[in-house]
């Protein structure tokens, strides 16, 4: 049921009252419900099992030569280079044993390398890295081959490098140009050096830049967060990522260096927000969903007009719901219905392999209910629109009434305050309930749900 691209509603009055805490939902079940009973042998007859179909490969790079107190990722900071070399052999290790368990020689539609920070990698290493991609899968002519990237590390001559080895995407680390905020963070980068990076992208032939920013960071005030609007808005990407800052130092080390006395208050950030949902959409680019910004022209502002908008662990697809191959540390691989992560820390990662096993840590297969769930809470967040009747019929539930339900009497109160229309088994996200749109699809999660499995949940960042 596409769900063409509208304008956003921003109503202040709406996130104060839904701004509960949730999953991102870049997986359903979310990681927090993996466990340790899931094997690396189970993953092994999950690849073997497999068939011809295009793959997504992620690679994970975690090492990254400052720390910005901010990030959430797993990642390594380090200055020594000469740690990189290692790492490479490690992962090669683990893709040349994946693709032996794999019964054919898969094409790739899609590549995407993150961390950390893949740019830690020089242009050697980087070259080393795609060579030995190719030599165990085949990346399709026009595929999508996206890398993340931190300007303060690369320039012009480097982007180059990565189009002649076939990247076509970018994502630019960005978050804040104000100084102020970037000594806070211990992000120091310049607006100059950014251009640079998104001309040269543009010149060498990038299908996509996305532009990476984070509201509710300390010392960010209305004044200085528009001024770095405008300075995006002057690099006009194809996209926008706007995500909000969760200061959880419980949880991540790093943002204990974070003076919480500078953090804007939850009434400035959601000025914040605001101020970049007005200065966005007036410059013309169109809400995609969770956070990401397009113009009408970006192939994931097409995609989502035409229905054929997808999510995964990297974020929105144009692609159709591929597997992924997830190698590196922590990477989390998808396989129909089985998921399976790496071990988190370098050094189970390194041992598992230097014993010739998958560095698989832990995982879950889905069973019926888990796969009609993914694919609900997955159009809603990518057509932000739902026919419940349709979607019992793709997974055979001969009464698609009484098995929602219960998820239909929990949306009524969402319904009731604007944010989604409810037409018998016919789901809409209003205008005004996009931004709140993860809330609409907790109500589909039967793990928030079932005491038991309550009893097990995790703390999750609010969803605004």
């Amino acid at each position: 049921m596409p769900n063409p691209a509208s304008s956003l509603d921003f109503r202040p009055e709406l996130i104060r009252r839904f701004d509960v805490s949730g999953p991102r939902y870049t997986s359903y079940p979310t990681a927090d419900r993996f466990g340790g009973a899931y094997t690396a042998q189970q993953h092994a007859a999950a690849l073997g099992e497999r068939g011809p179909d295009p793959l997504s490969l992620y690679v994970h790079i975690p090492f990254c030569e400052t720390l910005c107190y901010y990030c959430g990722c797993n990642k390594i900071p380090t200055r020594n280079h000469a740690r990189s070399g290692p790492y490479l052999d490690q992962v090669e290790q683990e893709m040349r044993i994946v693709a032996g368990l794999l019964p054919q020689r898969n094409p790739v539609a899609q590549l995407h390398w993150g961390g950390g920070t893949p740019t830690f990698l020089d242009d050697s290493e980087v070259q080393r890295l795609m060579d030995f991609t190719r030599e165990h899968f085949d990346l399709q002519p026009g595929g999508e081959f996206s890398i993340e990237i931190d300007p303060r590390k690369v320039g012009a001559r480097r982007v180059e490098h990565l189009a002649r080895l076939g990247f076509n995407r970018m994502s630019v680390g960005v978050q804040d140009f104000d100084p102020a905020v970037q000594q806070a963070v211990n992000r120091i980068q310049s607006f100059e050096e950014t251009r640079e990076v998104v001309d040269a992208a543009r010149a060498s032939g990038f299908a996509s830049v996305s532009v990476d920013l984070i509201y509710g960071l300390p010392r960010q005030n209305a004044f200085n967060f528009a001024a770095t609007l405008e300075k995006v808005l002057d690099l006009r990407p194809q996209r926008v990522a706007v995500y909000s800052y969760a200061h959880l130092p419980a949880r991540f080390t790093p943002q204990r260096r974070i003076d919480a006395a500078e953090l804007p208050t939850p009434e400035a950030k959601l000025l914040l927000l605001g101020l970049a949902i007005r200065r966005l959409q007036h410059a013309g680019y169109v809400y995609i969903g969770m956070d990401h910004f397009a113009l009408p022209d970006d192939e994931l502002a097409r995609a989502q007009s035409e229905g054929l908008l997808h999510r995964n662990f990297q974020g929105y697809s144009t692609h159709a719901d591929l597997d992924l191959l997830a190698f590196g540390v922590s990477g989390i691989s998808k396989l129909g219905r089985h998921y399976a992560q790496n071990a988190k820390t370098l050094e189970a990662y390194g041992a598992a392999l230097a014993e010739g096993r998958l560095p698989v840590e832990r995982g879950y297969t889905l069973d019926d209910d888990d796969l009609l769930r993914r694919d609900a809470i997955q159009r809603l967040m990518c057509d932000f629109a739902l026919d419940l009747e349709q979607l019992a019929r793709a997974h055979a539930v001969p009464d698609a009434q009484a098995r929602f339900d219960a998820d239909l009497r929990r949306l009524q109160p969402l319904a009731q305050a604007g944010l989604l229309d409810i037409d018998g088994l016919r789901l809409r996200v209003t205008p005004q309930g996009r931004l709140l749109v993860r809330v609409i699809a907790m109500q589909f999660d039967r793990y928030l749900h079932d005491p038991v499995a309550q009893l097990q949940g995790a703390r999750y960042s609010r969803v605004i």
